[in-house]
């Protein structure tokens, strides 16, 4: 079948393995941790207190800004210990997803042990039991069934955070969904939804199941469940067997040009002979980080992110210069080889709608200050954190009246819609054209050159084999081609894959 949600699903097996692998290291994790923290907290009051309360201040922070905040922990602690910890990926998911299974393994297990009969203690006490054997013998058969609630609890909720892995580097189900999203494929969107879901549920039964055999003392009922749970995740994570055949990782942020481009240099590394797999969604900074760790081989950035963001620089130079820099600088601090730009430019650039431009008479930026106080401001998810959004503001002292952050996709809707005024575009976008937006220009020269530039990480700087698949396409990757190919992902009617805009885009560059 070719229908797109049969062509989502064939992308489930692989981010499938790495999801189950996540989810059960840190349920597991959790357990270790958990179970003896339970004893230690049930016999001490205070150390239940203490341990309670920290689970409980766990689950009060968002589990994206868990995952997020264990990457500057993981680089800081790196750089004390003048080791290789990686601060993205796996890593910092897993502590995360760890966090978060604590409290309803320990709540019920505190519960459980505090609930048991003093009685039967005592009697344990009167035939001279040692702590162990009333550990194992009398409270363990005990607690396990309210213990089990806990663990089926945490065994859900680990299963559906482990979708937001995908923002700090490590591959999930939660990829498909970020990338449905953003280029508004729904039948991708629903099949991530879906594997994520039917695997909770599935979990949760067969863990339903081992509840019940040990509440009832129908041990090979449990027994048999247990040997179904394991069965099922080793064959789940049959896709991230060794295959022999040589694998490369290409990133890509998080919006539609991005996933086109990954496409276009993973098919020709593809025809090189390599086992290519994408490390997609990522922020800007989560990205360049990935690359010079090594857990992306390659991938395609903006001269003006690095400028700003990597190098902390503030001002503006001609964009080969910028080019220039960032080559030398890439190359002496991180061992990344800057093979040249591709041939366009993807800067900042703020639009409004034709109509409304026209009317209030705004054609620059310089004209947008003194309206902005009566207009609303709609910005991609990492614009008004960026060292661009504060160099805009320095030159031109713009208040808006609001400002809203938007994922990419849904910043273009806002404009539409009425509920931004303004936006802060991408000029390589081909719904520029398609929505009729003004866009200002910039007299101040406030926002620096963002030509895409192909960057590949130290272990392939000099690999030539590799260097030769992807060469090909610096310089010759114009912006009106790549408009066009954005905006076959982006339109809303007769919309293409990134993988088809990627084919596409790659026949008529000829390369």
């Amino acid at each position: 079948m070719n229908s797109p949600f049969f062509n989502a699903l064939a992308r489930v097996p692989d981010l499938l393995a790495a999801h189950v692998l996540l989810a059960a290291s840190a349920l597991v994790l959790g357990l270790v941790i958990s179970l003896p923290l339970a004893i230690w907290s049930a016999r001490r009051p205070l150390v239940a207190r203490a341990a309670l309360g920290f689970a409980s201040l766990v689950q009060t922070i968002p589990s994206l800004a868990l995952l997020a905040l264990f990457y500057p922990l993981l680089l800081s602690l790196s750089a004390m210990v003048g080791g290789e910890i990686p601060a993205l990926g796996f890593l910092p998911s897993l502590l995360a997803l760890t966090l978060y299974a604590l409290l309803p393994i320990l709540r019920n297990g505190v519960t459980g042990l505090n609930s048991i009969d003093p009685a039967v203690i005592e009697a344990a006490d009167g035939v001279g039991m040692t702590g162990w054997q009333k550990l194992l013998l009398i409270e363990a058969p005990l607690v396990s069934p309210v213990l089990m609630a806990g663990i089926r609890t945490a065994a859900v909720w680990t299963i559906g955070a482990a979708t937001l892995s995908t923002t700090v580097g490590q591959p999930s189900l939660g990829d498909m969904i970020f990338a449905g999203l953003q280029t508004q494929n729904w039948a991708l969107v629903l099949a991530g939804c879906l594997t994520a879901a039917t695997l909770a549920l599935v979990v949760d039964a067969l863990l339903g199941v081992v509840e019940y055999g040990i509440a009832h003392r129908k041990r090979v009922r449990a027994f048999v469940a247990l040997g179904i749970l394991a069965a099922g995740i080793l064959l789940a994570l049959t896709p991230m067997l060794p295959t022999g055949q040589k694998s490369v990782v290409v990133g890509a942020k998080g919006f539609s040009e991005q996933y086109i481009l990954a496409r276009l240099i993973g098919h020709r590394l593809e025809r090189a002979g390599y086992r290519v797999t994408y490390r997609e969604g990522l922020g800007s900074a989560v990205a360049f980080a990935a690359l010079s760790g090594g857990d992306v081989d390659v991938y395609v950035d903006y001269s003006g992110t690095i400028w700003t963001n990597e190098m902390k620089r503030s001002d503006v130079p001609p964009r080969t210069a910028i080019v220039q820099g960032i080559g030398s600088w890439a190359d002496k601090t991180h061992g990344i080889r800057l093979l040249g730009s591709l041939g366009f430019e993807n800067a900042y650039a703020f639009a409004m709608r034709g109509d409304q431009a026209k009317q209030l008479g705004i054609r620059s930026l310089s004209d947008l200050v003194a309206q902005a106080p009566a207009l609303n401001f709609g910005s991609d998810l990492e614009f008004l954190e960026r060292p661009e959004w504060a160099a805009v503001k320095r030159a031109y002292p713009l208040q808006f009246k609001s400002a809203q952050a938007y994922n990419p996709t849904f910043m273009y809707r806002a404009i539409e819609s009425g509920r931004a005024d303004v936006i802060s575009a991408f000029s390589s976008d081909g719904r520029i054209a398609a929505q009729h937006l003004a866009v200002l220009s910039d007299p101040k020269g406030a926002i620096p050159g963002y030509d895409a530039i192909l960057l590949v990480n130290r272990a392939h700087a000099s690999d030539d084999r590799f260097l030769n698949a992807i060469k090909p396409l610096v310089d010759h990757v114009p912006v009106e081609l790549m408009r066009e190919a954005n905006y076959m992902v982006d339109r809303d009617t007769h919309k293409k894959s990134p993988e088809e805009a990627a084919t596409w885009l790659e026949a008529r560059i000829g390369r």
